[in-house]
C-alpha cells in the first residue's frame, strides 16, 4: 500500500497542482476520487475546518490546503527542486502564487457561474489581474525560456500551469477569449507550454469530459444567479 494517498477530483485545478508536483517529484501515490458534492468521511475527517479538497495523507499524516501541500512536497522529496535556492526568488514566488490564487483563480468562479452584467464585471476583473501580473512577472521571467523556472515547471509554474484547463473550458463555455495572445502573451505562451509539457500533459484532464461538467455545473449555478 501507498504511503502517500491524495484526496482530490481529478476536475480541480488545486487538485491537478498537487498531482502535478508529485509526478514531477517522481513519488508514487494512491489517488483517491472525492464527489465534491458528496464528500466522504474521511475527507471530512482530514479537514474537518475546512472540508475542502485537496487532501494528502503522508504515512497516515493528513494536511490540507494546495499550497501549503505544494512546500510539503518540496520540503519532503528534494529532488527535483520546485524551488531556487535563493531565498529572495523563492518569496517572490510564493507572491505571485498567492497572487494568482486570491486574484486570478477567484475571480473564475462568478465567470462561468453568472451572467449579464455580474460576469460582464467578473471578465474584466480577471482581465485587469491577468494584465497586472502579466506586466509585473515578465520583468522577472527567464528571456527565452518556457517557464517561470527555466525549461523544467517550477513552483510557480505548476500554480499557473494547473488552471490552463479550467481556463480553456470556461472560454469555451462563454464564448470570450479570457487569455489573449495578444493581451497577455507571456500568460498565453507560459500556458501552451504547460499544457504541451510531457509530464504535465498527461496528468491534465480530458477536455470534452471537463467541458461536459463544466456546463453540467453552469446549469446548477444560472438560476439561483440570474434575475
Amino acid at each position: 500500500m501507498a504511503d502517500v494517498k491524495l484526496h482530490g477530483c481529478w476536475a480541480s485545478p488545486y487538485s491537478q497542482r498537487i498531482q502535478l508536483a508529485l509526478n514531477l517529484k517522481g513519488v508514487s501515490y494512491e489517488w483517491v476520487e472525492e464527489d465534491t458534492q458528496n464528500k466522504s468521511e474521511k475527507l471530512l475527517q482530514y479537514n474537518p475546518i475546512y472540508k475542502k479538497l485537496p487532501v494528502i495523507v503522508h504515512d497516515g499524516k493528513p494536511l490540507p490546503e494546495s499550497l501549503i501541500i505544494l512546500e510539503y512536497i518540496e520540503e519532503t522529496w528534494k529532488n527535483p527542486p520546485l524551488f531556487p535556492e535563493d531565498p529572495y526568488e523563492r518569496s517572490r514566488i510564493r507572491f505571485w502564487a498567492n497572487f494568482f490564487d486570491q486574484k486570478v483563480l477567484m475571480a473564475m468562479r462568478p465567470i462561468y457561474a453568472c451572467r449579464g452584467e455580474e460576469q460582464e464585471k467578473a471578465i474584466a476583473e480577471f482581465g485587469e489581474n491577468v494584465t497586472m501580473m502579466e506586466k509585473e512577472i515578465v520583468k522577472e521571467f527567464p528571456a527565452g525560456k518556457p517557464f517561470y523556472s527555466g525549461e523544467r515547471p517550477g513552483f510557480l509554474d505548476v500554480v499557473v500551469g494547473s488552471a490552463s484547463s479550467l481556463i480553456k473550458v470556461t472560454e469555451r463555455l462563454i464564448g470570450v477569449k479570457l487569455v489573449d495572445q495578444e493581451r497577455t502573451p507571456l500568460l498565453h505562451s507560459w500556458l501552451a507550454a504547460f499544457a504541451e509539457f510531457g509530464i504535465t500533459k498527461d496528468t491534465m484532464p480530458d477536455m470534452d469530459r471537463f467541458f461536459a461538467r463544466a456546463v453540467e455545473a453552469r446549469e446548477k449555478y444560472l438560476p439561483s444567479t440570474s434575475n
